[in-house]
């Protein structure tokens, strides 16, 4: 059922219309809470009612950007669904709150959904948002000797452990030929590992933006690498399997808001960081460089991203980077014939 109305949301969206007949690109003041009108189908469900939904967000991505908007919000209202936003520092800490029931709802790059199913959380994917291998990379001092991947050999790198990024070392690694026992992993939190990359205490700080843009732009950091051609950095939108089969027409309206709100983000990107700077409390410079990055719209779960999101499993759980063997179908939700 879900994603049967993941499909009918990308459809209607395409058009590039709200239902309001706003075009997709207008601000979204004046016409962000796009969305086609709601089927036969779903119209019961989408009735009146007193609920609140738990959306867990970080500072990137769609989602923080409906936040900023409050379009969702609005949408949800009019249905009486209220939203209940908490803030996270990263992937891995958002899906260990869904895992214990805090969350209804997220987003997070490729890897940190992989850990979490290995660690038995209920998670589903829902859809996700085009590939975008340049918004995270490795990162060192303006003056540091590293030139090369190679060079981090017995070398301190800071990440945060079983993120996106947590990927993008294995595989930068690997094209290197440099095993990945062979460096010195300090697992850190976003605000703390610009802390440690700043200070000193670590060589390397391998991080996502817009983290790593306000890096560069503040220190002068020097990108040594950046996931091109080597790892795709999906934005996955995840929900608790037990929320995504109770509610799908609330997962519609998600999806149907973020696609509307990603079209206008990707024409308007300075006006995107203007509307992100002041939630986020990173400069609008900054933001701009991230965004530029990035690439933007919803896209179902198809047999491709599955297969990928398999061979990151596949890959940690060669290096015991997770104690078991997963199957990625597993959480994912099937099309209702």
């Amino acid at each position: 059922m879900a994603a049967v109305l993941i499909a009918l949301a990308l459809v209607a969206s395409a058009c590039g219309a709200s239902a309001d007949g706003k075009a997709a690109g207008d601000p979204p003041s004046s016409g962000g809470s796009g969305g086609a009108a709601s089927s036969p189908a779903s119209s019961a469900q989408t009735q009146t009612r007193d609920i609140t939904v738990r959306i867990g967000y970080q500072k990137y991505g769609t989602i923080n950007i409906l936040k900023a908007d409050g379009a969702l919000d609005k949408k949800l209202a009019e249905q009486g669904i209220k939203i209940e936003w908490t803030e996270f520092p990263g992937g891995p800490q958002l899906l260990e709150a869904l895992n214990v029931g805090s969350i209804d709802i997220g987003h997070t790059g490729e890897a940190p959904p992989v850990f979490a199913q290995a660690a038995g959380a209920p998670l589903v994917y829902l859809a996700h948002e085009p590939a975008s291998p340049k918004s995270e990379g490795i990162l060192v001092p303006k003056d540091s000797p590293i030139q090369s991947v190679a060079d981090l050999k017995g070398k301190k790198v800071a990440l945060n452990k079983g993120s996106n990024v947590h990927y993008l070392l294995v595989k930068l690694l690997e094209k290197a030929g440099v095993d990945y026992k062979d460096i010195d992993t300090v697992f850190l939190p976003p605000a703390d590992g610009r802390a440690a990359f700043e200070s000193g205490n670590v060589d390397a700080w391998v991080i996502w933006d817009p983290f790593l843009a306000a890096a560069q732009t503040a220190t002068g950091g020097r990108l040594l690498a950046d996931g091109t051609d080597l790892v795709s950095n999906h934005e996955y939108y995840l929900a608790s399997r037990s929320f995504a089969e109770k509610y799908p027409d609330v997962i519609d309206t998600l999806l149907k808001e973020a696609d509307t709100i990603d079209a206008w983000a990707k024409a308007n990107q300075k006006e995107l960081a203007e509307l992100l700077s002041p939630q986020l409390g990173i400069d609008v410079p900054s933001l701009e460089l991230a965004a530029g990055r990035r690439q933007y719209g919803v896209l179902p779960i198809d047999q491709p991203v599955i297969d990928a999101q398999q061979k990151i499993a596949d890959a940690f759980h060669d290096l015991k980077l997770i104690p078991t063997a997963i199957n990625i179908n597993e959480a994912v939700i099937a099309a209702k014939k």
